[in-house]
C-alpha cells in the first residue's frame, strides 16, 4: 500500500485531522458529504500507506517553564561514531529533535531549556561530553514565527 494516492478528499481528511485530531469521523463525514465509513477506509488507507502515522498532543513549551529553544551543529571526531552519539543524544530529555545532515555538521539538534544556565549545563556536561563529539556551535532561537506540518 505505499503507492497510495491520495485525492481531494485524503486531503480534505487530512487537513481537517492536522486541525483537530480529535474530530469525530461522523463530523467529517457530514462536512465532505460522505458516510462515517467512508472516512473511516480512507483514514485506515493512509495509515497502512504510512501516511497518517498517528496523532499527538501539541504541548506549548513556555507555558512548561522551557523559555530557550536553541539548535546545535555538532561535528563529530569520526563518521562511524554517528549511531553511538546519537544513542547518547536521545538520552537526553532537552533533546527533542535531531537531523543526519550534510553540509558543516553531522547531526543537527533542537535543544529546549528551561534558562540560559540550564542550556549551559546541557550543552557543557551532557553534549559536550560526549566523547564522539568534536565541536560545537549553538544557535539560539528569538522566535518561531512560522511552525507548521507539510501540506497535503
Amino acid at each position: 500500500m505505499e503507492n497510495y494516492q491520495i485525492d481531494n478528499l485524503d486531503k480534505n481528511i487530512l487537513n481537517a485531522l492536522m486541525e483537530n485530531a480529535r474530530t469525530a469521523y461522523a463530523e467529517l463525514a457530514k462536512r465532505f458529504a460522505v458516510s462515517a465509513g467512508t472516512i473511516h477506509v480512507r483514514v485506515e488507507k493512509m495509515k497502512q500507506a504510512g501516511i497518517i502515522t498517528g496523532t499527538q498532543v501539541s504541548i506549548n513549551a513556555k507555558q512548561l517553564g522551557y523559555d530557550v529553544c536553541c539548535f546545535i551543529g555538532i561535528n563529530l571526531n569520526n563518521a562511524r561514531d554517528y549511531p553511538q552519539t546519537l544513542l547518547h543524544l536521545k538520552e537526553l530529555a532537552e533533546v527533542v529533535e535531531a537531523y543526519y545532515t550534510t553540509g558543516n555538521y553531522s547531526i543537527f539538534i533542537k535543544v529546549m531549556a528551561r534558562s540560559i544556565d540550564h542550556l549551559q549545563d546541557v550543552l557543557i556536561n551532557k553534549i559536550q561530553a560526549i566523547e564522539a563529539i568534536q565541536s560545537t556551535e549553538t544557535l539560539i532561537s528569538l522566535q518561531n514565527p512560522i511552525s507548521r506540518a507539510v501540506v497535503p
